[in-house]
């Protein structure tokens, strides 16, 4: 014999399945595709000169939790006359769920010591008045100081802070999509004056400026990317 008791249980355990079944992502999203970073990003960035160097803070990955988080990393040194040197590293996933998600630096820098300040979001003037949302902070250790500008892309949405990466992750998850991701950071070894940091903004404009527009996507999303033209 049903009783009402069995309808309700049932009808809720139905409506938990349809639940997980509109939460259960079934579409990969992946902006770079099956290329490498490495041959998006342009060696000459504006006055900027790609130049070798090993001076970057990076999250461990031998071995660790980064192995899975990352499947490409991109650290370069660029220097100009007249230009302050920036420390790019781009950090890209080609999948974003629950357990794997881009870290953001203030995690990486105070994973190895550093302390951070003055941590605001502030944005990147590009072409047709588009904007790009990035977060600037400072980190400090006993050995040097570095201001930094970043941003996350998740798809093609461009959190600026954790909570809000986790709620376009889910929103995104909601419409059934497994999202590829990517950090870029930006930074340079001197005192964070506005000017500092103004500098970082010239580069990460000059940087999307330089980019083939085909390729801009990889690094802001699709629809940023279009509003630049």
């Amino acid at each position: 014999m049903v009783t009402r008791r069995d309808v309700l249980l049932g009808g809720a355990m139905l409506a938990g399945a349809a639940g997980a079944y509109a939460l259960t992502p079934r579409t990969q999203l992946k902006l770079l595709g099956r290329r490498h970073i490495e041959d998006v990003v342009p060696k000459q960035i504006g006055p900027w000169s790609f130049v070798p160097s090993d001076a970057f803070v990076l999250p461990k990955t031998k071995g660790s939790l980064a192995d899975r988080l990352y499947s490409q990393m991109l650290t370069r040194l660029y220097e100009g006359p007249d230009s302050i040197p920036v420390m790019m590293v781009m950090a890209y996933g080609d999948l974003q769920s629950d357990l794997l998600q881009l870290h953001r630096p203030e995690v990486c820098y105070s994973a190895v010591g550093f302390e951070i300040s003055g941590s605001k979001v502030e944005t990147v003037d590009l072409t047709n008045a588009a904007k790009l949302p990035i977060r600037e902070l400072t980190a400090r250790s006993e050995r040097r100081i570095e201001p930094i500008a970043y941003w996350t892309r998740i798809g093609d949405d461009l959190p600026t802070d954790g909570r809000q990466q986790r709620w376009m992750k889910l929103r995104q998850a909601m419409h059934g999509i497994v999202p590829d991701g990517i950090l870029v950071r930006l930074s340079t070894v001197a005192e964070p004056s506005p000017e500092t940091f103004a500098g970082l903004r010239a580069f990460a404009a000059q940087l999307l400026e330089t980019m083939a527009p085909a390729d801009r996507a990889i690094l802001i999303g699709r629809p940023l990317a279009a509003k630049m033209g």
